[in-house]
């Protein structure tokens, strides 16, 4: 008797000390940075899935602004093209691709818009609103994603370099520092603003 009350006083003993040294906190602090990384990929694939239709519809308008149409159907091959996987988020190089592809295609994103100025039927064209709406609430939802995926980075990389859970993760876990969003290169300097006639 005295003995399995010893054995169950260990076990219980070694099972209170690995929830206090942060062992299972840093792990579902590691699962949120996954769940939010995958908020992240299904706004950007809402994204890439509404831009062959905005293509289409601004297509039949503007046929003579085929470089920009171009542009936006090429960044967004490209985007479609990375392979984005959760390592992702370990791999500082592949997450600055990442959001320099991405970068890119709202850059052309941007561009098309303009463009959509200078044709007042495709800016009174119901399809067009409907597409355009659908874009800029997936920008709203990328951003907000983007956001509390950041956030839950943060807490994950606070978890895993405070004692004793930094001791745990060096011992037992080994888990690496996960790369959050970044400014985009071009939200570095403000934008020119020409309020010439042309």
């Amino acid at each position: 008797m005295n003995r399995k009350y010893l054995l169950f006083l260990i076990v219980l003993i070694s099972l209170l000390s690995l929830t206090g040294c942060g062992y299972n906190k840093m792990q579902a602090n590691e699962e949120q940075v996954f769940a939010a990384w995958g908020d992240v990929e299904a706004s950007y694939q809402r994204r890439l899935d509404l831009i062959p239709n905005l293509v289409e519809v601004v297509k039949g308008y503007a046929k003579h602004e085929a470089d920009t149409l171009t542009a936006v159907t090429e960044a967004r091959a490209k985007v479609g093209s990375m392979q984005i996987s959760k390592d992702m988020i370990n791999n500082p190089e592949a997450m600055g691709k990442f959001q320099q592809a991405q970068g890119q295609l709202s850059g052309a994103l941007s561009r098309l818009m303009v463009i959509v100025e200078r044709y007042p039927d495709l800016k009174a064209n119901q399809n067009f609103m409907d597409l355009q709406n659908q874009l800029e609430g997936t920008e709203n939802r990328i951003n907000v994603a983007r956001v509390r995926y950041n956030k839950a980075v943060q807490d994950f990389n606070t978890s895993i370099r405070i004692f004793p859970n930094s001791l745990t993760n060096s011992l037992l876990l080994h888990l690496a520092r996960k790369e959050p969003f970044k400014a985009d290169e071009a939200a570095k300097s403000a934008p020119k603003v020409n309020f010439s006639m042309q």
